[in-house]
């Protein structure tokens, strides 16, 4: 039994007093699970079991039961984990896939028959990542878009059903674009992105954004931007994205655009090819030097 001060109410304030404060050391299982063919009772336990310990307690609750958003770029690979258990404690595992807009698949293993069964499960994309003897979490060894969704792992043990729940969110790099318009104008694109893709511009100016939604669940952002000083010399535009930032700018006089990170790499390969040159030389020059010697 531990003391600390509480607050109690007295004529519109509040005041400290003192008062003994039980401290929960201890949590309580009151539950155990039935397996019957495919179907999992959950019923009272005749002697309840006492886990010592609340801070672990805690923990181990948190990784037993969590809800977690998992962001995975198109084409990488996503491993989707059950409830930190060890498959020896486990009775049954179930999974349950739903992509977004589709109807859900469920995967159900009984670890005592090492039997699976599956319901409107037609995605071979997504497997194991090992053997469900050895672990329950899945894979996607290339996400796509179609795999956005819900994917959520219960384990049924003796001391009751433990679940985690991953929201799928499937992340699409933009392609970004932009080109010189009339009157002063410059269009910044950045096309079939997900999320939907930023677009700043400098120096300030006017500029109007347009966003188009696509059936894939993917966003086309278009802006144009229209200064009136006649001293601009350059316009840039920002795209900021999950996935990727990228800064492209109009040179006015030359009225091109051209990326950033392109200007490197001309600039690499044209000194390459003269360290090349000049290795060439010198070497031909040695190479006379020598035979007349």
């Amino acid at each position: 039994m531990a003391s600390a001060p509480l607050l109690s109410r007295s004529q519109g304030s509040f005041t400290a007093t003192s008062a003994p404060v039980k401290v929960v050391t201890s949590l309580t299982l009151l539950s155990q699970v039935t397996i019957t063919d495919n179907f999992v009772e959950q019923s009272p336990l005749s002697k309840p079991v006492s886990i010592i310990d609340s801070k672990s307690v805690h923990r181990r609750w948190e990784a037993l039961w969590s809800n977690t958003t998992l962001f995975v770029q198109m084409g990488a690979k996503a491993l989707l984990c059950c409830p930190a258990l060890p498959v020896t404690e486990a009775l049954f595992i179930t999974w349950v896939i739903a992509p977004r807009g589709q109807s859900p698949c469920r995967i159900s293993y009984r670890v005592e028959t090492k039997e699976t069964n599956e319901t409107n499960c037609t995605d071979r994309r997504i497997t194991w990542a090992f053997t469900p003897e050895q672990s329950p979490e899945r894979q996607i060894n290339a996400v796509a878009l179609d795999h956005d969704g819900l994917y959520s792992c219960e384990i049924a043990t003796p001391m009751g059903n433990f679940q985690r729940t991953h929201d799928l969110q499937v992340l699409v790099p933009p392609a970004v674009t932009l080109l010189p318009g009339e009157n002063r104008t410059a269009v910044c694109e950045a096309i079939a992105g997900k999320p939907t893709a930023q677009i700043f511009w400098t120096p300030d100016g006017d500029h109007v954004t347009k966003k188009e939604s696509h059936s894939n669940g993917t966003m086309t952002v278009r802006s144009t931007y229209h200064w009136e000083q006649n001293n601009v010399a350059a316009v840039f535009c920002i795209v900021s994205h999950p996935t990727v930032n990228r800064t492209l700018f109009i040179g006015l006089n030359q009225g091109v655009t051209i990326m950033l990170h392109s200007l490197l790499i001309i600039l690499y390969v044209k000194l390459s090819f003269l360290g090349i040159i000049l290795l060439i030389v010198g070497s031909a020059f040695f190479q006379k030097r020598d035979y007349f010697r």
